[in-house]
C-alpha cells in the first residue's frame, strides 16, 4: 500500500468523511460484528413488547449479579441493582467509587415500546361469519402496512380474581396466527384513489380471530361465544377480563438476516430495542466499576413518554435523588455533573425515497452509530439541542476509543421529523445527546438495520461508561 502524501493526510484531517464500517474493520472486527448480531436477533425475537423486553433484561441482569432495588434502599460503591417499574420499564444501577459530585452518573436511556395494534377494552365481536377483535393502534404507523400479514397476540391479562395471565399466541409453528383483512384489487378501485393515509381507516384494523360456530347450538353469535369458551377453557378468561388486560397484536415474524451477504437484519421492533440491547450488553461487559452508571429501558416513548412507565414520570428523578442521598451528596449537584446518551434510532438514508432526505446530513447505512445533536420537527420544535461543549466531549471520546460514528438529522427540514426521550432528561439539568442506530422502514412491521451500525452503537455505549 502506498504511503499517503502530506496533502492527503491534511485533507483527511480537515474534512469530515463518513466511513463504511465494513470497509474500515479488520477481519476479526467483522467476525465480532456478525457474532454480536446473533445475540441481538435472539433478544428481538424474545422481546416483542415492553414487558417482554423488561423480563429479558431482568434475566440478563440477574445472571450478571444484579439484585432488586427499591427506592429508599441505601446504595454503596460496588452495588449492582435493578428497579423493575411495574414490569414495563427498567432501571439498572451500577454504583461506582468515583465521587458523584464531580463525576455524576453516566446515563444511557433507550425505550422498549414499539408501534403495534392494541386491543380495545371491549374488543370481541361477530359479523358475517367471522369473529374479530377491535384495535386501537399504538404509535405512528402506516395503517396499510398492518393488513394481510401474520400477527401474534401478546400481553398480560388480570382476571377478575386478581390472578395474572401472560399470553403469547402465534410465535410457535404449532400456534394459530391472526390477520387484518384488506380489499381485493378487483374491488379496490375507489380505495386505490385515496391517499395512503386514508385508504385503511383506524376502525378497519380489526383482527380476524375465528370462524367456527358452536356445534349443536341454536343461540345467536355462535362464533363469538365459541371464541369465549375457547378463552375460558384454555386461559380462564371471560369477556370482562379484556377490560383489565394489556393485549396487543405484533407481527409474527422472526428476525432474519437480509441479503446474500447477510450484512443487514430484518425484524420487528428495531425502534428502539436495537439501542436497548447494546446498552444492556455494554453495561454487563464493562470491567471498569469506577463510574456510576444508570441504564434506563423506558416505555411509552412512541406515544409521548407519558404515564407511570414513561420518561416524563418523576421516577427517574426520584432514583437519581436516591443515588445522591446514599452518597450524602446534594442531588442537584449530582444531576448537574451527570451525562446522558439518549439511545434512540434515526432514519437511514434510502435512495428509493431520496426526495425526503438531505443527503449531506443523513445517516448512511453501515457508516456507524449516529449522533443527532437535535431532533424535533421543522423549526426544531420539541427538541433537546445538545450543547456544542457536550457534543465536543463525545467527539473526543469516540476518537480516543476508535468508535466509527456519523451525524444526522431525521429528513429534510420541512419533511417531518421526530422526537426522543432526550428533552425529558435534559429537563433535569443533565447534558444529553441522541446516539443510535440508523433504520430503514422505521415503524413498519418489519424494519431493517445494519449489523455494523448495531455493533458500533455497542462500542459507543461501552466507551461512554468506561
Amino acid at each position: 500500500m502506498e504511503e499517503k502524501t502530506k496533502e492527503q493526510l491534511l485533507d483527511e484531517k480537515l474534512q469530515f468523511t463518513k466511513k463504511n464500517v465494513y470497509e474500515e474493520a479488520a477481519p476479526e472486527k467483522c467476525a465480532a460484528i456478525l457474532t454480536y448480531a446473533e445475540g441481538y436477533k435472539a433478544f428481538l425475537d424474545a422481546a416483542k413488547t415492553e414487558r417482554e423486553a423488561v423480563a429479558f433484561a431482568v434475566d440478563m441482569a440477574e445472571k450478571a449479579g444484579y439484585t432488586p432495588y427499591r427506592i429508599g434502599d441505601v446504595l454503596k460503591a460496588g452495588d449492582k441493582r435493578y428497579l423493575n417499574n411495574r414490569g414495563r420499564s427498567l432501571f439498572l444501577i451500577r454504583m461506582g467509587s468515583a465521587p458523584l459530585e464531580t463525576d455524576g452518573v453516566r446515563i444511557i436511556a433507550a425505550h422498549v415500546d414499539s408501534p403495534r395494534l392494541d386491543l380495545k377494552q371491549i374488543p370481541l365481536y361477530e359479523d358475517s361469519g367471522f369473529a374479530f377483535l377491535k384495535t386501537h393502534y399504538y404509535g405512528g404507523i402506516k395503517k396499510y402496512q398492518w393488513t394481510t400479514i401474520p400477527l401474534a397476540l401478546h400481553g398480560t391479562v388480570v382476571r377478575a380474581d386478581g390472578t395474572m395471565l401472560e399470553l403469547k399466541i402465534g410465535e410457535c409453528e404449532s400456534d394459530p396466527v391472526f390477520y387484518v383483512n384488506d380489499l381485493l384489487p378487483h374491488l379496490g378501485q375507489e380505495q386505490a384513489k385515496k391517499p395512503l393515509g386514508e385508504a385503511i381507516p383506524g376502525e378497519a384494523l380489526n383482527i380476524l380471530v375465528g370462524g367456527l360456530p358452536l356445534a349443536n347450538d341454536d343461540g345467536g353469535e355462535r362464533i363469538k361465544r365459541g371464541i369465549l369458551r375457547h378463552l375460558y377453557e384454555n386461559y380462564g378468561m371471560t369477556e370482562e377480563d379484556f377490560i383489565s388486560a394489556e393485549l396487543c397484536a405484533v407481527p409474527a415474524y422472526r428476525a432474519r438476516d437480509i441479503g446474500f451477504d447477510r450484512a443487514l437484519i430484518g425484524g420487528y421492533g428495531h425502534d428502539d430495542r436495537v439501542c436497548a440491547y447494546p446498552a444492556l450488553t455494554a453495561l454487563f461487559d464493562s470491567k471498569n466499576d469506577n463510574r456510576t452508571v444508570l441504564i434506563v429501558l423506558a416505555d411509552k416513548e412512541e406515544v409521548g413518554s407519558d404515564g407511570v412507565s414513561g420518561m416524563q414520570c418523576d421516577i427517574i428523578r426520584d432514583l437519581l435523588d436516591a443515588i445522591a442521598d446514599s452518597a450524602g451528596v446534594n442531588p442537584a449537584v449530582v444531576r448537574a455533573a451527570s451525562m446522558c446518551l439518549s439511545a434512540d434510532v434515526n432514519a437511514a438514508y434510502d435512495p428509493n425515497f431520496a426526495d425526503v432526505y438531505e443527503r449531506r446530513n443523513s445517516a448512511m447505512i453501515s457508516c456507524g452509530t449516529t449522533l443527532s445533536k437535535y431532533t424535533g420537527a421543522r423549526g426544531k420544535s420539541s427538541t433537546n439541542d445538545a450543547s456544542a461543549e457536550y457534543v465536543g466531549y463525545i467527539r473526543r471520546l469516540f476518537a480516543e476509543e476508535g468508535v466509527i460514528w456519523q451525524t444526522a438529522e431525521l429528513g429534510r427540514v420541512d419533511a417531518g421529523g421526530g422526537g426522543t426521550v432526550a428533552k425529558y432528561i435534559a429537563k433535569l439539568n443533565i447534558d444529553t445527546v441522541d446516539i443510535g442506530v440508523p433504520v430503514i422502514s422505521m415503524h413498519a412491521p418489519y424494519e431493517v438495520i445494519s449489523k455494523a451500525d448495531l455493533y458500533t452503537t455497542y462500542e459507543a455505549f461501552a466507551a461512554f461508561i468506561k
